[in-house]
């Protein structure tokens, strides 16, 4: 159903098994349509589904005339195949539209998905991403990941937030990881939304081990990592002809090591630093002291593809005192590397793609 429809008020007739069906139900009562079920001819233990409407099951033609003309669209999830000619030739005598929508998963067992969002613009999510969301009983989200129409993508779903502030986990990963595994074992079609890549310091390989460890059916759904997307965002490509042919992607969550240091040092290729605000000193410091010229290009930029997009440059020997001027804060991605002198010259594309995030956003 992606017709962009206004069924707000409008009388919709789902026809199918009360599990096979829900997501549709769910879709139908979000968008404000007033629902009614028809699960078979005899379905003694279909659950009753809050704010939908069972009908008696029609048991001859005139039956079926008569509840179809008094809809506006019948749904058919699921049904024998001499029931949908009978349907599909009450629709058209009675002009009611008719659409033929997907079945849920009914296994009893259901599954987990990990989707990457992207860097946190609808523009960046992917087919795939979107097609898991529209499927979904159930979605976990952090709070980096795009969530502004989360109501839109996953409609009728239920939303919950374990998303994680620096300094301030309100679930714990571990709990999570449960409640992912729960959700799954209970029967339900799980989405875990996360910004960026869920294998980018995603921690999505310890929810994939989790999953496993309690035979729960796992896909992973990649995403467009912010490593690329919000230095590309500001102007700065993480590779360059000419300049540099690679670029290294680490976590400043924690201190590095010497050794970690002396071998970004030993590259000198482009270095991109995720959750990196609280160890910049440290950082810059390090790589100075172990080889690395002071006068190297920095740039540090905020909040990527929001409307406030802000980036701060700077030089090795610099960026920390100018990012402590600025204010700098999470989230935020560091970029130290001869390709942050390209970001004073502009980049028409990356520019192009900024301002349409930011219609998107708006």
């Amino acid at each position: 159903m992606s017709l962009g429809l206004d069924f707000a008020g409008k009388r919709v007739l789902v026809i199918g098994g009360a599990r096979a069906a829900r997501r549709v139900l769910a879709r139908y009562l979000a968008s404000g349509a007033s629902v009614y079920h028809l699960a078979g001819p005899v379905s003694p233990g279909a659950p009753a589904v809050a704010g939908v409407t069972t009908p008696v099951y029609p048991r001859s033609l005139g039956a079926w005339d008569t509840l179809i003309a008094a809809v506006d669209l019948v749904a058919i999830v699921e049904t024998s195949p001499g029931t949908d000619v009978t349907i599909a030739a009450a629709c058209a005598r009675h002009r009611t539209w008719l659409t033929r929508e997907s079945a849920a998963a009914t296994a009893p067992v259901g599954s987990v998905t990990l989707v990457g969002g992207g860097p946190g613009v609808e523009g960046l999510l992917t087919q795939g991403a979107l097609a898991a969301l529209g499927a979904a009983d159930i979605v976990y989200y952090d709070r980096l990941g795009p969530t502004d129409r989360l109501d839109a993508w996953a409609p009728g779903a239920e939303h919950i937030d374990v998303g994680k502030a620096p300094g301030h986990h309100a679930i714990p990963q571990r709990d999570a990881e449960r409640m992912l595994v729960a959700s799954a074992l209970a029967g339900l079609t799980v989405v875990r939304l996360k910004g960026g890549d869920p294998f980018v310091f995603g921690r999505g390989g310890e929810e994939v081990l989790a999953c496993r460890a309690a035979d729960v059916p796992v896909t992973v759904i990649s995403g467009v990592t912010s490593a690329i997307a919000v230095p590309a965002a500001a102007g700065i490509p993480v590779t360059h002809r000419d300049i540099t042919r690679l670029f290294t992607v680490i976590s400043g969550h924690a201190p590095i090591s010497d050794t970690e240091l002396t071998h970004l040092v030993g590259l000198n290729g482009t270095i991109v630093v995720l959750m990196g605000i609280g160890t910049l000193q440290q950082l810059v410091a390090g790589l100075s002291r172990l080889g690395m010229r002071t006068d190297m290009p920095v740039a540090i930029v905020e909040r990527g593809f929001a409307h406030d997009q802000r980036t701060t440059l700077g030089r090795l020997d610099t960026i920390a005192g100018l990012a402590a001027g600025a204010g700098v804060r999470s989230p935020a991605v560091v970029v130290i590397g001869e390709v942050v002198s390209l970001a004073s010259h502009g980049d028409d594309a990356a520019a192009a793609l900024l301002r349409e995030a930011a219609e998107l956003a708006g």
